[in-house]
Protein backbone atom coordinates (compact mmCIF):
# COMPACT_ATOMS: atom_id res chain seq x y z
CA UNK A 1 0.00 0.00 0.00
CA UNK A 2 1.17 3.67 -0.76
CA UNK A 3 0.26 6.48 1.45
CA UNK A 4 0.76 9.70 0.49
CA UNK A 5 -0.36 12.70 2.30
CA UNK A 6 -0.70 15.79 -0.24
CA UNK A 7 -1.88 18.29 2.61
CA UNK A 8 -3.07 18.05 6.22
CA UNK A 9 -4.20 21.32 8.23
CA UNK A 10 -7.19 23.55 8.59
CA UNK A 11 -6.76 24.88 5.33
CA UNK A 12 -7.01 21.57 3.75
CA UNK A 13 -6.72 17.83 3.94
CA UNK A 14 -6.11 15.36 1.07
CA UNK A 15 -4.43 11.65 1.10
CA UNK A 16 -3.74 9.63 -1.87
CA UNK A 17 -3.63 6.41 -1.23
CA UNK A 18 -2.88 3.71 -4.11
CA UNK A 19 -2.54 -0.38 -3.92
CA UNK A 20 -1.13 -2.66 -6.47
CA UNK A 21 -4.46 -1.62 -9.14
CA UNK A 22 -6.26 1.49 -7.50
CA UNK A 23 -5.90 4.69 -6.68
CA UNK A 24 -8.28 6.37 -3.92
CA UNK A 25 -8.02 9.96 -2.42
CA UNK A 26 -9.27 10.41 1.25
CA UNK A 27 -10.65 13.37 1.63
CA UNK A 28 -10.55 16.75 -1.13
CA UNK A 29 -9.49 19.75 0.66
CA UNK A 30 -7.64 21.09 -2.01
CA UNK A 31 -8.99 22.60 -5.37
CA UNK A 32 -8.72 20.86 -8.47
CA UNK A 33 -5.74 22.37 -9.50
CA UNK A 34 -3.32 21.42 -6.27
CA UNK A 35 -4.79 18.05 -6.65
CA UNK A 36 -3.29 17.85 -10.30
CA UNK A 37 -0.03 19.52 -9.49
CA UNK A 38 0.03 16.69 -6.44
CA UNK A 39 -0.52 13.99 -8.41
CA UNK A 40 1.69 14.95 -11.31
CA UNK A 41 -1.36 16.34 -13.18
CA UNK A 42 -2.47 12.18 -13.44
CA UNK A 43 -6.21 12.45 -11.72
CA UNK A 44 -7.25 10.27 -14.38
CA UNK A 45 -5.85 7.40 -12.60
CA UNK A 46 -8.11 7.90 -9.70
CA UNK A 47 -10.84 5.48 -8.86
CA UNK A 48 -12.76 7.74 -6.30
CA UNK A 49 -12.49 10.16 -3.69
CA UNK A 50 -14.15 9.48 -0.24
CA UNK A 51 -15.09 12.61 1.56
CA UNK A 52 -15.07 12.62 5.78
CA UNK A 53 -17.40 15.17 6.09
CA UNK A 54 -19.09 18.59 4.84
CA UNK A 55 -16.40 20.73 6.33
CA UNK A 56 -14.38 22.70 3.16
CA UNK A 57 -11.15 21.69 4.42
CA UNK A 58 -11.98 18.14 3.61
CA UNK A 59 -14.75 18.51 0.67
CA UNK A 60 -13.59 21.79 -1.25
CA UNK A 61 -12.65 19.98 -4.39
CA UNK A 62 -15.05 17.49 -4.70
CA UNK A 63 -17.60 19.44 -6.96
CA UNK A 64 -14.83 19.59 -9.67
CA UNK A 65 -13.59 15.81 -9.18
CA UNK A 66 -16.70 15.44 -10.11
CA UNK A 67 -16.83 17.27 -13.36
CA UNK A 68 -12.90 15.50 -14.14
CA UNK A 69 -15.43 12.22 -14.04
CA UNK A 70 -14.00 11.11 -10.72
CA UNK A 71 -16.48 9.05 -8.35
CA UNK A 72 -17.06 11.08 -5.46
CA UNK A 73 -18.20 8.46 -2.23
CA UNK A 74 -19.88 11.63 0.69
CA UNK A 75 -22.44 11.60 3.09
CA UNK A 76 -25.93 13.32 2.55
CA UNK A 77 -24.95 16.40 4.61
CA UNK A 78 -21.80 16.71 2.77
CA UNK A 79 -23.43 16.43 -0.49
CA UNK A 80 -26.54 18.82 0.76
CA UNK A 81 -24.02 21.39 1.90
CA UNK A 82 -22.43 21.51 -1.74
CA UNK A 83 -25.25 21.66 -3.63
CA UNK A 84 -24.14 17.92 -5.55
CA UNK A 85 -26.22 16.02 -8.18
CA UNK A 86 -24.68 13.58 -10.66
CA UNK A 87 -24.13 9.77 -11.86
CA UNK A 88 -20.64 10.65 -10.30
CA UNK A 89 -22.12 11.37 -6.86
CA UNK A 90 -22.57 8.09 -4.72
CA UNK A 91 -23.99 8.63 -1.16
CA UNK A 92 -22.68 6.52 1.78
CA UNK A 93 -23.51 6.04 5.63
CA UNK A 94 -22.10 5.10 8.51
CA UNK A 95 -21.79 1.23 8.41
CA UNK A 96 -22.08 0.82 5.08
CA UNK A 97 -19.90 -1.55 3.59
CA UNK A 98 -18.93 -1.64 -0.58
CA UNK A 99 -16.01 -2.00 -2.92
CA UNK A 100 -14.47 0.22 -5.36
CA UNK A 101 -12.12 -2.00 -7.33
CA UNK A 102 -9.91 -3.79 -5.69
CA UNK A 103 -10.77 -2.16 -2.41
CA UNK A 104 -13.02 -2.71 0.32
CA UNK A 105 -14.59 -0.04 2.49
CA UNK A 106 -16.59 0.16 5.90
CA UNK A 107 -17.69 3.79 6.47
CA UNK A 108 -18.21 4.26 10.48
CA UNK A 109 -19.70 7.14 12.40
CA UNK A 110 -16.99 9.72 14.20
CA UNK A 111 -17.37 12.20 17.10
CA UNK A 112 -17.06 15.66 15.66
CA UNK A 113 -20.11 18.69 15.66
CA UNK A 114 -20.96 17.91 12.14
CA UNK A 115 -21.72 14.14 10.47
CA UNK A 116 -18.24 12.53 10.07
CA UNK A 117 -16.92 9.47 8.77
CA UNK A 118 -14.01 7.41 9.31
CA UNK A 119 -12.72 4.65 6.60
CA UNK A 120 -11.82 1.23 7.39
CA UNK A 121 -10.07 0.04 3.84
CA UNK A 122 -8.62 -3.33 3.06
CA UNK A 123 -6.54 -3.66 -0.34
CA UNK A 124 -6.71 -6.43 -2.84
CA UNK A 125 -3.54 -7.89 -1.10
CA UNK A 126 -5.47 -7.82 2.54
CA UNK A 127 -3.63 -4.81 3.54
CA UNK A 128 -6.20 -2.72 5.79
CA UNK A 129 -5.99 0.98 6.82
CA UNK A 130 -7.68 2.90 9.30
CA UNK A 131 -8.32 6.43 8.43
CA UNK A 132 -9.77 9.19 11.12
CA UNK A 133 -9.99 12.65 11.15
CA UNK A 134 -11.58 15.09 13.28
CA UNK A 135 -13.12 13.53 15.70
CA UNK A 136 -12.75 14.10 19.60
CA UNK A 137 -12.33 10.11 19.86
CA UNK A 138 -12.96 6.76 17.73
CA UNK A 139 -15.47 4.65 19.63
CA UNK A 140 -14.43 1.74 17.20
CA UNK A 141 -12.02 -0.98 17.47
CA UNK A 142 -9.73 -2.94 14.55
CA UNK A 143 -7.87 -6.01 13.88
CA UNK A 144 -5.35 -6.50 11.73
CA UNK A 145 -4.62 -3.11 10.95
CA UNK A 146 -1.25 -2.85 8.34
CA UNK A 147 -1.82 1.04 8.57
CA UNK A 148 -2.86 3.85 10.30
CA UNK A 149 -3.66 7.89 9.54
CA UNK A 150 -5.16 9.34 12.51
CA UNK A 151 -5.51 12.95 13.76
CA UNK A 152 -3.69 14.10 16.37
CA UNK A 153 -4.68 18.00 16.64
CA UNK A 154 -3.60 18.69 20.04
CA UNK A 155 -1.74 18.08 23.02
CA UNK A 156 -3.61 19.09 26.28
CA UNK A 157 -0.82 20.85 27.96
CA UNK A 158 -0.35 23.01 25.11
CA UNK A 159 -3.64 23.40 24.62
CA UNK A 160 -4.11 24.84 28.22
CA UNK A 161 -0.98 26.51 28.39
CA UNK A 162 -1.82 28.77 25.01
CA UNK A 163 -3.95 32.14 26.60
CA UNK A 164 -4.27 33.23 23.00
CA UNK A 165 -7.71 31.39 22.37
CA UNK A 166 -10.87 31.92 23.94
CA UNK A 167 -12.77 29.44 26.28
CA UNK A 168 -14.85 28.86 23.69
CA UNK A 169 -12.52 27.68 21.34
CA UNK A 170 -10.67 25.61 23.59
CA UNK A 171 -13.97 23.46 24.35
CA UNK A 172 -14.57 23.55 20.40
CA UNK A 173 -11.27 21.88 20.14
CA UNK A 174 -11.69 19.52 22.90
CA UNK A 175 -15.28 18.52 21.58
CA UNK A 176 -14.16 17.97 18.05
CA UNK A 177 -10.63 17.18 17.84
CA UNK A 178 -8.38 14.29 18.41
CA UNK A 179 -5.78 15.19 21.46
CA UNK A 180 -2.72 13.40 21.51
CA UNK A 181 -3.61 11.11 24.57
CA UNK A 182 -6.60 10.34 22.79
CA UNK A 183 -4.71 8.95 20.15
CA UNK A 184 -2.07 7.06 22.48
CA UNK A 185 -5.66 5.71 24.26
CA UNK A 186 -6.97 4.41 20.59
CA UNK A 187 -3.32 2.51 19.55
CA UNK A 188 -3.25 0.63 22.89
CA UNK A 189 -6.95 -0.17 22.60
CA UNK A 190 -6.08 -1.79 18.92
CA UNK A 191 -4.43 -4.52 17.43
CA UNK A 192 -1.04 -2.86 16.02
CA UNK A 193 0.75 -6.05 15.79
CA UNK A 194 1.07 -5.78 11.69
CA UNK A 195 1.27 -2.18 11.75
CA UNK A 196 3.77 -1.33 9.62
CA UNK A 197 3.14 2.97 9.53
CA UNK A 198 1.47 5.53 11.74
CA UNK A 199 0.46 8.73 10.39
CA UNK A 200 -0.48 11.70 12.62
CA UNK A 201 -2.83 14.17 11.10
CA UNK A 202 -4.29 17.44 11.25
CA UNK A 203 -2.11 18.95 13.33
CA UNK A 204 -3.40 21.75 15.30
CA UNK A 205 -0.19 25.15 14.28
CA UNK A 206 -0.91 26.57 17.84
CA UNK A 207 -1.54 23.43 20.34
CA UNK A 208 0.78 20.71 18.55
CA UNK A 209 4.32 19.96 19.07
CA UNK A 210 5.05 17.63 15.60
CA UNK A 211 8.53 16.26 17.33
CA UNK A 212 6.97 15.52 20.50
CA UNK A 213 4.22 13.53 19.02
CA UNK A 214 6.31 11.68 16.31
CA UNK A 215 8.77 10.76 19.27
CA UNK A 216 5.84 10.06 21.73
CA UNK A 217 4.15 7.84 19.09
CA UNK A 218 6.80 5.62 18.24
CA UNK A 219 8.28 5.12 21.75
CA UNK A 220 4.72 3.92 23.04
CA UNK A 221 4.19 1.76 19.90
CA UNK A 222 7.66 1.04 18.30
CA UNK A 223 6.34 1.74 14.92
CA UNK A 224 7.61 3.82 12.00
CA UNK A 225 5.39 7.47 12.60
CA UNK A 226 5.18 10.21 10.13
CA UNK A 227 3.78 13.95 10.35
CA UNK A 228 1.92 15.25 7.41
CA UNK A 229 2.79 18.00 6.01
Amino acid sequence: MEIKVLASSSKANCTYISDASTALLLDAGLRLREVREALNFQVSSLSAVLASHQHLDHCRGIPDLIKSGVDCYVNQATADSLGLTSHRLKIISAMQQFDISSWTVLAFDLVHEVESLGFLLTSGSGEKLAYITDSAYCPYRFNGLTHIAIECNYSERILKANKSISSYLRQQIVRNHFSLKNVKDFLKANDISKVQEIFLLHSSDANSNAEMFKREIQELTGKPTFIAP
